[in-house]
């Protein structure tokens, strides 16, 4: 009877299911990349609103799936730049501590969009590239989501 018996464990599994790891990098990528994109046109479109320009409610939703379509893959490949060296070494990283792989992948996943971002913006002929990534705020808040998609990694390659 004891071995019909959910643990602890079992049920840890079937609540975040591992994912073969391209699987668990394309699902967390694009996670991160819809975050961006959305985050940097609203940010945008806001930007709009404090100079008095109108922007109902249509044209901020059709503007967002523009985005999507156009910006979207654009950032999602600035972000994998960034990605990739950065996962591989937190996952180094993770091998030799493997208790803060999650506090790896994460962090991991936001520091690789930043240093991506702004290597972008360094060779670039505007001064910056991404205009939601001007201020601080801005760039934390599409860190925010990388670091999210990076949190999704982790928990479902585990």
């Amino acid at each position: 009877m004891a071995l019909l018996t959910p643990t602890l464990a079992t049920a840890r599994t079937r609540a975040t299911p591992a994912l073969r790891p391209w699987q668990a990098w394309v699902a967390a990528w694009l996670l991160a990349t819809v975050w961006g994109s959305v985050l940097q046109t609203q940010l945008n479109l806001q930007a709009l609103q404090a100079l008095g320009v109108a922007v109902p409610l249509p044209l901020r939703a059709l503007t967002t799936l523009q985005d999507l379509a156009g910006f979207a893959p654009l950032y999602a490949g600035i972000l994998a730049a960034g990605w990739l060296p950065a996962l591989a070494l937190a996952g180094v990283l993770a091998r030799r501590w493997p208790s803060a792989r999650t506090a790896l992948l994460t962090n991991a996943a936001g520091l690789g969009m930043v240093a991506a971002v702004r290597a972008v913006d360094a060779i670039a002929p505007m001064p910056v590239f991404i205009d939601a990534t001007r201020s601080w705020p801005g760039l934390l808040a599409l860190a925010a989501g990388a670091a999210l998609g990076g949190w999704l990694y982790a928990r479902t390659t585990r």
